[in-house]
């Protein structure tokens, strides 16, 4: 009987470290044609028009906020700044908000309507949609041929328009992304952290599966999309999390092509908190496998090839990564004590290593040969050894958090649409302790991400016991992961 458990342990474990390598090695597939990209094309200038330009088309700038009393002035701020002719553009700010942001709103809209901006202000009692609601909604109102959005805590730079119109020549090109950057990258490890993954999405991932002619994605904010390609795409839709990502995979399927500016950056804020992090992780999470449900069908029933196809379901279930890194985590432990029930070792398992070197190139060519940061070789590799496995251990914490995510987005269980809380926080001295907006109550799942650290402290005693060191780092990043995930929740909450 106790082999007969031994086994099947194993083959649950083994079954997810599958998975894991099957989607590492298509990241590793990505990176290749990443780098095939630049040593085709090499660092070529972006396009860009001049403001002279008579033939400037008109845009509407859309500025969906919700909550953001702390960035929604400097957002406004910034953007009539924009580097465009005055009367090619007009900004909408559509504003849900229920509290004094309202206010906020309307302040800055009068104020830089009274100076000759075309501005107007739209607010929404019933929020009927989230985000896509007010986007859809917006649409009723904007007149442009072009539509360029921006989340609340974003800060384009002022060539943005000049910069991204240009591509639209192609009357093929449905969208222009740019890669979004992070003005408190630095602000505490927290953050550091999340750079780290964002600039692997923002290089690697979009970057190569352009190169490959693979669907990728407009990122919700700093992009500007053709009116036409909205409208024959069928719209925006808010029966997911990630309206973005499914609106982008429509557009696509409609022959729309997505055009990507890697070296274009749109500086925004990242979370400063724990508990603002995990809600943007959860509905990215609940999103994706939302839009995986939604849409694998048809791209699958589609006449892409099947290398697109296999891309595309990669990339619309790359949530699901998280819960066999869950699978993996937990079923460690027992597996430590089932291989010598069965009489075998964890040698068994040293082939899976190529998804480890996969996901360290990965990340190394994003976060150092990518050249984001204007910083010498030498400092960003040192950096990069330092960060990547506090880096690894945080993505093994937060698994519990996007599992919960990710099933629930598969079973169809609906939620709403809760933004991530941003506080102004640019530099060290900044803080967002007494702020609105943090968390009210902690989720349950804090509670058992606790229980695992001290699970997994178990499960290096036991290595301990058997004599068996190869599960010992990999339990003590758990254990790393789970604890931080767990203190720094109950701490951030705390701070209210």
């Amino acid at each position: 009987m106790g082999s007969i458990i031994a086994y099947i342990v194993l083959g649950i474990y083994t079954v997810a470290l599958t998975y894991i390598m099957i989607y590492c090695l298509l990241q590793l597939h990505l990176l290749y044609h990443y780098k095939k990209h630049y040593w085709k094309n090499g660092n070529k200038k972006y396009k860009k028009a001049s403001i002279n330009d008579n033939d400037l088309p008109f845009v509407t700038i859309q500025l969906p906020v919700f909550n953001e009393m702390y960035v929604v002035e400097r957002l406004v701020d910034k953007i009539v700044k924009m580097d465009y002719p005055k009367d090619r553009f007009e900004i909408h700010l559509l504003d849900d908000s229920t509290d004094e942001t309202v206010d906020i709103s309307k302040r800055k809209t009068e104020e830089y309507k009274a100076k000759g901006f075309n501005i107007d202000f739209f607010h929404r009692v019933d929020r009927k949609g989230y985000k896509a609601g007010a986007l859809k909604e917006g649409m009723k109102h904007a007149k442009g041929e072009f539509i360029a959005i921006f989340d609340a805590d974003f800060l384009p730079r002022e060539d943005f328009l000049l910069t991204t119109i240009p591509y639209f020549e192609d009357k093929e090109v449905g969208v222009v992304q740019t890669r979004w950057e992070h003005i408190n990258r630095d602000y505490s490890m927290l953050t550091r952290l999340q750079a780290m993954q964002l600039n692997v999405h923002f290089t690697i991932e979009q970057l190569g599966r352009k190169a490959s002619n693979c669907f990728l994605q407009f990122n919700g904010t700093a992009g500007v999309w053709r009116r036409e390609t909205i409208d024959s795409a069928g719209g925006w839709e808010a029966d997911t999390l990630t309206e973005d990502l499914d609106l982008s995979y429509r557009a696509q399927l409609k022959g729309w092509k997505i055009t990507y500016l890697e070296k274009f950056g749109s500086p925004a804020e990242l979370p400063a908190e724990m508990n603002g992090l995990k809600s943007q992780q959860f509905r990215w999470m609940k999103g994706g496998a939302e839009n995986a449900r939604k849409l694998l069908p048809t791209v699958w029933k589609s006449d892409m090839s099947f290398w697109q196809k296999l891309h595309s379901t990669s990339h619309l279930m790359s949530s699901s990564v998280f819960l066999f890194v869950f699978i993996m985590g937990v079923f460690s432990v027992p597996t430590l004590f089932a291989l010598p029930v069965v009489g075998l070792t964890s040698g068994i398992f040293k082939y899976f290593l190529v998804s480890l070197l996969s996901v360290i190139s990965v990340y190394y060519v994003a976060n150092v040969q990518a050249e984001l940061e204007k910083q010498s070789y030498t400092k960003m590799l040192f950096k990069f050894i330092f960060l990547f496995p506090l880096f690894l251990a945080l993505s093994m914490g937060l698994s519990l958090h996007n599992t919960v995510a990710v099933i629930q987005g598969y079973i169809g269980k609906k939620s709403p649409f809760i933004r991530t809380p941003k506080f102004n926080i640019k530099g060290i001295k900044d803080s967002f302790k007494n702020q609105n907006y943090l968390a009210k109550k902690l989720p349950l799942t804090t509670i058992f991400e606790g229980l695992l650290a001290v699970y997994f402290l178990f499960g290096i005693l036991g290595g301990i016991y058997l004599q068996d060191w190869s599960f010992l780092l990999f339990h003590g990043m758990l254990m790393i992961g789970f604890g931080s995930i767990c203190f720094y929740s109950v701490r951030h909450w705390a701070m209210k």
